[in-house]
């Protein structure tokens, strides 16, 4: 009787525990949001004061003295802060649609933005992102830190078509390359090292996968005939609700690499893959690609994959803000080739 009355009573506390810790996140929520509402008016007054009456840094830092002498426990107005106040208004004016997004994140995520990107579309991957998930502070400074944008919109202007018909929205989900810089692995290792290193730092690995995905199986078997087939990780993402067949290759990319994926692909659709979920989605991480030889060999492949390289560095940001550009480029110049070639017809 006791122990039946010591069960109830912990899962009448479990309610009441998570009652407690609901109206915390409900609290968090609606300082947060009247914080950052007030940090926008502020830098909305104080940039209008500089467009239209001349103010200049001096009179910043008597602002800052002042608000910070008139009643103690104030906090956030210092000198520094004040002027990213000023940043981030007029890093967004204009921008209604982002309205409800703004208050949805921590100023400290607000300043990793406002440091560390340029164009406002960066901004706004990296605002989704950060209002979407519950990330650390520490986390999403990695994100940026680590030019996940870059990394995520390469992979979008590259993704074969396949990727791009698929029935969920893919556009963010993958990246052209991965970083798995935490794992310690030395120069010269295996698939199998690869694979047991990542498992050992999951929560990172996930955390550099993306929010949406979780683990279903490492070495996971399918069967086709009399055999056996092994597929290095089995993934879900939720977001797609798919199947995601992870295969690690330490090697270049060799196009013979995409028909053992593809065969996985059909194997998990034909005999594991539930009604209600959407095709399955490979994705071949290799130690180095060419991007040529990956254009050709996905350009008649049917099943939906990706084809990305890993680092076990994280790598300048700059190479990769460099090699984005230049896709860009290419791809205009196409359209132009493409426009003028209409034009002669």
């Amino acid at each position: 009787m006791t122990k039946e009355l010591s069960s109830k009573n912990h899962l009448d506390f479990h309610e009441i525990y998570k009652i407690i810790i609901d109206a915390k996140e409900t609290a968090w929520h609606q300082v947060n949001t009247t914080l950052i509402k007030l940090y926008w008016t502020v830098g909305e007054y104080i940039s209008r004061k500089f467009e239209l009456d001349g103010w200049g840094k001096g009179v910043v830092d008597e602002l800052s003295n002042y608000v910070l002498a008139q009643e103690s426990g104030i906090k956030g107005f210092s000198a520094r802060n004040i002027w990213r106040m000023k940043q981030f208004y007029e890093a967004y004016k204009g921008q209604e649609k982002l309205s409800a997004v703004l208050t949805e994140i921590s100023w400290t995520n607000h300043l990793h933005i406002l440091s560390k990107t340029k164009t406002i579309e960066e901004k706004v991957f990296y605002l989704e992102l950060a209002s979407k998930h519950p990330y650390s502070e520490r986390a999403f400074a990695r994100l940026i830190d680590s030019a996940t944008y870059e990394r995520a919109l390469l992979a979008d202007k590259t993704a074969p078509i396949a990727i791009k018909d698929f029935p969920g929205q893919t556009k963010g989900v993958f990246k052209d390359s991965y970083f798995f810089e935490f794992l310690g692995l030395p120069k010269e290792h295996k698939e199998d090292d690869l694979r047991k290193a990542l498992l050992r730092n999951f929560k990172l690995f996930l955390l550099e996968m993306g929010y949406d995905f979780s683990l279903i199986g490492e070495e996971y078997v399918v069967q086709v005939g009399m055999k056996d087939f092994r597929i290095d990780l089995l993934m879900h993402h939720r977001g797609l609700n798919c199947l995601v067949a992870i295969e690690l290759k330490v090697t270049e990319f060799q196009p013979e690499h995409l028909g053992k994926l593809q065969f996985y692909l059909e194997a998990l659709d034909h005999d594991v893959k539930k009604p209600h979920e959407n095709p399955s989605i490979g994705i071949l991480i290799c130690k180095t690609k060419d991007d040529e030889v990956v254009k050709y060999a996905l350009n008649r492949n049917v099943s939906p994959a990706m084809i990305a390289e890993y680092e076990t560095k994280l790598i300048d940001k700059r190479l990769l803000q460099k090699k984005l550009h230049e896709l860009l480029i290419e791809s205009e110049d196409q359209l132009d080739d493409e426009k003028c070639s209409m034009e002669v017809r």
